[in-house]
């Protein structure tokens, strides 16, 4: 990934690629103004979302300051779907099946958020670059029973394809069983 300069309101920002830079505090960085790989690092400290690190820079040649912000590449995962197809990920899927359960629900729009964070940490935590759609589904499942048993069934009962209202009965049952459990 090719570094990407930015120039607003004289303000330089660049955007870097962890996989990029090297380790330490000194590292060559070519400053945006003179192209010098004389520059330091002034100031490094987390970026507002905590997923990169924003760095202060100063070029020791012509003494201009920059930012860059070095982030983790992403590794691009493919879901694999029920009819072997390939697509890419896309989390605006996960979020819309998780909102449509939810409809008239106590459950609040971060609450949404931060199960589908979760469920997106594991998927990409487990470190493949395919994951099959039942996997996520499965996931998804587990956390929303825990946040809300209504959202559950409504998604289990489009997810699983329920075909008769026994089906959807069975489900309640084996939910209120594992309750009964716990």
């Amino acid at each position: 990934m090719c570094p990407t300069i930015i120039n607003q309101e004289s303000a330089m920002i660049l955007f870097v690629s962890a996989a990029s830079l090297e380790t330490g505090e000194n590292t060559a960085m070519k400053c945006p103004v003179c192209s010098a790989l004389d520059t330091k690092v002034i100031d490094s400290r987390p970026a507002d979302d905590n997923s990169s690190i924003r760095r202060r820079r100063e070029c020791l040649v012509c003494g201009k300051r920059f930012t860059t912000y070095e982030k983790l590449e992403a590794m691009p995962l493919l879901i694999i779907k029920k009819n072997d197809e390939r697509e890419p990920y896309d989390r605006s899927k996960v979020e819309k099946g998780v909102f449509r359960s939810c409809i008239k629900r106590p459950v609040s729009v971060d609450q949404i958020n931060s199960l589908v964070d979760s469920v997106e940490s594991t998927i990409f935590n487990m470190g493949k670059k395919e994951v099959p759609s039942s996997t996520i589904g499965e996931i998804l499942m587990d956390k929303l029973q825990e946040l809300d048993p209504v959202a559950y069934v409504r998604f289990a009962s489009v997810y699983r394809e329920f075909k008769d209202v026994n089906t959807f009965m069975d489900e309640i049952k084996k939910m209120l069983d594992k309750q009964k459990l716990v």
